[in-house]
């Protein structure tokens, strides 16, 4: 299917150089990554007693190690009830056996922690128990920039554990917190591939402030976990401090600084834990909900009441089940509107509860990398083969209302299972579906692992109005550090034959120095995934992402911490071996030692259009044909955790028929770790071959939180577009009155500011949620 003769000619240099250098890094594989003791050295005891976090001098003791090798921490039992108020008074906080040897990431990977950290776990029959004392030098420094529900976890001072559960060293449950005692957790599946941050559960953490630092005190319940009860594969486990003031990041366990805390292949082991079942997990969690709707334009407001529920069940001790009954999604957060210069659709993210929980089980797609720019993985745009907003969303964003569905997530006999069915309701004259997906994935050796899918739409009104799409995947590692990841997928519509498939491979390198990808995505011509999110048809994606990131001494000194040149290319052709397109992302970055960076790059694009499209309300549409085009890019931002911080991307040069002037910049205002205020601005000048065609294009946004408490806080987004005139904002009130219970009061607002007086479109909607545990 992919010929070499198929490989652009630029490719055919930047390709065998990528494999290239990846054999030459592999070779120095050994040298670079952090070696494990022999079985010899196991079990050799740690310092103890909280004396010994008084200093950063006890991360030079020798740690416990486990027989594979391993960092070991032990789990002691409680002799009585333990208090969460972050105290640390209770007899087991002095009595257990600590672990202290933290390990820098950053920016001194290997050597020990500039600041001592000191962690005991303990656990009774019902919960899970963490203490850390985490010594800091100049308490006075702690940097608290947020405190709401999963705060930004890289802008302050913080404390986060990861629980491998099941031992399969490759997915976990992280829990965070940071010196106010803010809240976050997270899933991760198969090492950072899919982050769920919507992912809740059950916990509670409490924080205090010390002479000499700040301590941390977490009860996690075992029924808000699953795992294997016989206890005998041990839990991974590791935890990771961030000293923002230093930009510093310490490892229990070491991780190198090309990974995270999601690599839980680098994890520890926690051992002494009783093999007690979770306990019956049973959840129930009713809503009523009331709303009044204007719609813009309108005159009169329209008043209407739901009810409903989530059940979330523990069938076995490795897999949940989740049930909705007449869903609502009226308190997600409202689309931000970008500028958009291209032919395609705007891409928005998933934001609504249900369908973001557990949702890493069905993602079939690339390993991710550490990008230090954009912190989250993002997905490939050019084919998500599940893209869950196809359900119970329009293409213009309104809701199509569901009936209920089903949900089927967790491990059994070894593989990972995910099962989703969900039903909507006739409505607007589209008919009532059901969709349906089914996803298995089994762990194979080492960080690898093989997996199916099938998706489906079924029309209920109609038996031959189907959609299907079936395929495997996988993703193999090699010397732990060269990830192949392949997948291929073939679908079936009535009325198509053909051409219906879909395959990529690429091998990825991730290392301290180097990191480097290539591969090949191909969609044939009557490709059709209902279920999800692609571009394009009838195409061939050539792509590389190489770079390299020294850090010479002299640097640092001026406040330099990493210099990263690289190339981002893709490369699109259709299968007929013509270019259709290309992006040929060139650039040079500087991160810097406070955690800000600069970025200049060359970006020469070009486009095959088969028809005309209107790139901006009003103007003359582009015409169908090939248009090719440079960009200049300066991109940079200042240190994110300081009181005022700015972010800048000016783009110059180029835009199909003629030249653009882009900004895109915002300036963020924190006075306090209560409240903050973005203020951003897109804003393109275009000049194109017709006078007629010029346009300015732009877009003013405003965000801002208030967080009264850790459980109770006003979030709000305001969104104005000049040429149109058009304002929208959103804003939505939440307290956690219990935990996984809410109260949301959400105002929605549009308006024309304009002199034809039209009704500005209005809704209040007000949703209350009361989780009930049996």
């Amino acid at each position: 299917m992919f010929q070499i003769m198929n490989i652009p000619k630029f490719l055919r240099v930047w390709l065998p150089l990528t494999l290239l250098c990846s054999a030459f890094f592999r070779a120095l594989l050994p040298a670079q990554l952090p070696s494990l003791p022999s079985r010899d050295s196991a079990h050799t005891t740690s310092q103890s007693g909280l004396a010994c976090a008084r200093t950063a001098s006890c991360a030079q003791a020798q740690p416990r190690r486990s027989l594979d090798g391993r960092m070991e921490i032990v789990a002691t039992p409680t002799s009585g009830e333990i208090r969460i108020d972050g105290a640390l008074d209770e007899d087991v906080w002095r009595t257990g056996e600590p672990v202290s040897a933290f390990v820098q990431a950053e920016p001194r990977e290997g050597e020990p922690a500039t600041e001592a950290t000191e962690v005991r776990v303990a656990y009774d029959a019902q919960n899970l128990y963490i203490g850390a004392y985490l010594r800091e030098s100049e308490p006075d420094r702690l940097v608290v920039s947020e405190i709401r529900k999963d705060y930004k976890e890289e802008t302050q001072d913080g404390f986060e554990v990861i629980l491998d559960t099941f031992g399969d060293r490759r997915n976990g449950y992280v829990f965070a917190t940071n010196p106010e005692g803010a809240r976050s957790d997270r899933q991760v599946a198969n090492e950072g591939r899919e982050i769920n941050v919507s992912w809740d559960a059950v916990w509670s953490v409490r924080t205090r402030r010390v002479a000499d630092g700040w301590t941390v005190e977490m009860s996690i319940p075992f029924r808000a976990l699953r795992f294997n009860e016989n206890g005998a594969r041990a839990w991974g486990i590791n935890f990771s401090r961030r000293i923002r003031r230093k930009n510093e990041i310490d490892f229990w366990s070491p991780v190198p600084r090309a990974y995270n805390l999601s690599r839980v292949s680098l994890a520890g082991n926690l051992v002494g834990l009783p093999g007690n079942s979770s306990g019956r997990d049973l959840r129930v969690k009713p809503f009523v909900a009331g709303r009044t709707v204007r719609e813009t334009g309108a005159l009169d407001f329209e008043a209407r009441g739901d009810v409903g529920a989530d059940v979330k069940y523990g069938v076995t001790r490795g897999l949940t089940l989740d049930l909705t009954i007449n869903p609502d999604f009226a308190q997600a957060e409202a689309d931000e509107q970008q500028v958009n210069l291209t032919q395609f659709s705007q891409f928005f993210p998933e934001k609504r509860e249900f369908f973001l929980e557990n949702s890493g089980i069905f993602y079939v797609g690339d390993a991710a990398r550490n990008n230090r720019v954009v912190l989250t993985p993002t997905p490939d745009e050019d084919l998500l083969l599940f893209f869950s907003r196809r359900i119970g969303l329009a293409d213009d964003g309104r809701e199509i209302p569901i009936i209920g569905g089903a949900r089927l997530t967790g491990n059994a006999a070894g593989v990972g299972i995910g099962a989703l069915t969900m039903q909507t309701k006739r409505h607007d004259g589209s008919p009532s579906n059901n969709y349906s997906v089914i996803r298995a994935r089994r762990n194979l050796f080492s960080g690898s692992d093989a997996g199916a899918i099938f998706m489906m739409r079924q029309s209920t009104d109609s038996a031959g109005d189907y959609n299907r799409v079936y395929g495997a995947d996988a993703n193999i590692r090699f010397f732990r550090r060269l990830d192949w990841n392949s997948y291929a997928i073939g679908t079936a519509t009535p009325g198509l034959s053909g051409g219906q498939y879909a395959a990529r491979t690429s091998l990825n390198y991730e290392g301290n120095f180097f990191h480097g990808k290539g591969g090949v995505l191909q969609i044939g011509e009557n490709f059709n995934d209902e279920l999800g999110y692609y571009r394009r048809t009838n195409v061939r994606k050539w792509f590389t992402d190489i770079g390299f990131r020294p850090r010479p001494a002299s640097l640092a000194a001026i406040g330099i911490r990493e210099m990263h040149p690289h190339i981002v290319w893709d490369y699109y052709e259709n299968l007929d071996r013509e270019m259709v397109g290309k992006r040929l992302h060139t650039g040079y970055t500087f991160f810097l030692n406070n955690g800000g960076f600069a970025e200049l790059s060359y970006n020469p694009q070009f486009q095959r259009i088969a028809a005309p499209f209107e790139i901006h309300d009003g103007t003359p549409p582009i015409p169908a044909g090939s248009w090719g085009w440079n960009e200049y890019q300066v991109y940079g931002s200042t240190d994110p955790s300081r009181m005022l911080s700015l972010s800048l991307r000016a783009i110059a040069g180029g835009l199909w028929s003629g030249t653009q002037r882009t900004v895109n910049g915002s300036v963020t205002v924190r006075p306090s770790y209560r409240f903050y205020l973005t203020g951003g601005l897109q804003r393109t000048a275009a000049k194109l071959d017709n006078p007629n065609a010029d346009f300015v294009a732009s877009l003013v946004t405003l965000r801002t939180n208030y967080s009264f408490t850790t459980n109770m806080f006003v979030d709000a987004l305001s969104q104005y577009d000049p040429e149109r005139k058009q304002f929208n904002a959103n804003v939505r009130f939440n307290i956690i009155h219990h935990p996984l219970s809410d109260l949301f009061v959400v105002l929605n607002e549009q308006r024309f500011l304009t002199d034809e007086g039209t009704t500005p479109g209005r809704s209040v909607i007000v949703k209350f949620t009361q989780m009930m545990a049996f």
